[in-house]
């Protein structure tokens, strides 16, 4: 299936956390938090101004992004967990 977001929507893939803490402490999935970091998947084309002109979008497909902790709305599509959100509930571009 084929998903477009509508004007400044971001489709995003978060990115799996290690389950191993820097000191070698395995994390178990139930105290896991969901991770804020992702990958943008498709991106919509930006919004309209007061002015009546697009504004393009800052994030781009392919893009690793930081984004809040509740961001976006949990969707499902091909069997892939992925996240919609409004470009600016993403924080900063990673990389």
């Amino acid at each position: 299936m084929k998903f477009r977001p509508l004007h400044d929507r971001v489709l995003v893939q978060r990115v799996k956390e290690e389950s191993k803490t820097a000191g070698g402490i395995i994390i178990p999935d139930t105290a896991k938090e969901k991770p804020s970091e992702g990958k943008v998947v498709a991106v919509g084309p930006g919004v309209r101004g007061d002015d009546g002109k697009w504004s393009g979008m800052d994030v781009k497909k392919g893009d690793r992004v930081l984004f809040g902790k509740w961001g976006g709305t949990e969707v499902t599509i091909d069997g892939k967990e992925l996240l919609i959100m409004k470009e600016s509930d993403i924080m900063g571009v990673l990389g």
